[in-house]
């Protein structure tokens, strides 16, 4: 690293996304921590990025590249490829950071010793309800996903993800970056990373405000993508698919069953969609809890389903690919 302070080079992918970048952009220009560049991959977009990079040119050490669209894994790869940086930062367009959050990230790298760090996200109060909601739900622990950003989570072993992440240089030449572009790409970087012998840790106060999907089809699309992610990752490491990650498709083969049972065994199917109206009640708690919003809880309770369904489909048509060799 350069004497005295961190650089970084903080890797943007972007994809048809030019007022989120600028929104993105404008945070980056409100930095207390002055020492970074920003690397910007325009990944094939129809919708050009330029003129809003072009704002910020007097405010921003800015690199702006464009490349043929290869997926958002193998666009970080080509930033990486011609970033200065000490340190890589990857974050995605749709995300906002607080005037704290590169001061937060060298604080972290530099008391903790790492190589690679992840930071949580949280709902932004510009957020739209179905937005909010999306957050809670890709937070709870009742849907298992997401990062909570709890201290207790901290840990050796975290892995981190592509939508709030950073590498150091050595971590980039140890490994060439992304080894797949889509489905899952994070997490098996992130597992690759670890086994080099790396150290990684999540940074609690490094958070980010993510956006995510703005409507309950794109957020199904996305998780419904995120399910056949888990299962191609473990064609990489098989041991990397634990018992937590059969979860959701259980919960859709189970709320299947209870279909069926309240048509066909209807003392069986009341008895098992008590079990349901429970659970529904303790993600409507928690939501409450966490939003402080009656409206907002409902919304979490939708989304949360919709997540647990949609990854758990594509996490059963992706594991009968696998069993059938047939291509993803």
């Amino acid at each position: 690293m350069k004497e005295g302070y961190t650089f970084f080079s903080v890797i943007i992918p972007v994809y048809n996304r030019p007022h989120e970048l600028d929104e993105l952009l404008n945070c980056l220009v409100q930095q207390q921590y002055k020492h970074f560049e920003v690397v910007i991959i325009e990944d094939g977009s129809q919708i050009s990025s330029k003129e809003m990079v072009d704002k910020y040119t007097q405010n921003l050490s800015i690199q702006y590249f464009y490349k043929e669209n290869g997926g958002q894994g193998f666009a970080r790869n080509y930033a990486f490829e011609r970033a200065k940086g000490d340190f890589f930062v990857i974050l995605d367009s749709d995300a906002l950071v607080e005037a704290n959050y590169l001061e937060e990230v060298d604080k972290g790298i530099q008391e903790k010793g790492i190589d690679l760090f992840g930071g949580p996200d949280k709902d932004h109060p510009s957020f739209t309800p179905i937005q909010k909601a999306i957050s809670f739900s890709m937070t709870s622990l009742f849907t298992t996903g997401g990062i909570r950003g709890k201290e207790k989570n901290v840990g050796g072993q975290f892995h981190p993800r592509s939508f709030n992440m950073g590498i150091s240089r050595k971590v980039w030449e140890a490994t060439q970056g992304f080894k797949i572009t889509r489905m899952g790409e994070d997490i098996e970087f992130s597992i690759r990373c670890l086994s080099l012998g790396f150290k990684s840790a999540l940074l609690p106060k490094a958070y980010i405000y993510h956006k995510r999907r703005t409507d309950f089809s794109q957020f199904y699309k996305q998780l419904h993508f995120f399910g056949r992610a888990r299962i191609n990752i473990s064609r990489f490491f098989p041991q990397e698919l634990k018992w937590v990650h059969f979860f959701p498709a259980c919960y859709l083969i189970g709320m299947l069953f209870v279909g069926i049972s309240l048509l066909l065994l209807p003392t069986i199917g009341k008895y098992m969609a008590g079990f349901v109206l429970l659970y529904w009640i303790g993600i409507l708690v928690d939501a409450f809890i966490q939003t402080k919003s009656l409206h907002i809880a409902i919304l979490g309770l939708i989304a949360a389903n919709i997540q647990l369904i949609a990854y758990g489909q594509g996490f059963l048509e992706e594991a009968w690919k696998k069993i059938t060799n047939k291509p993803s």
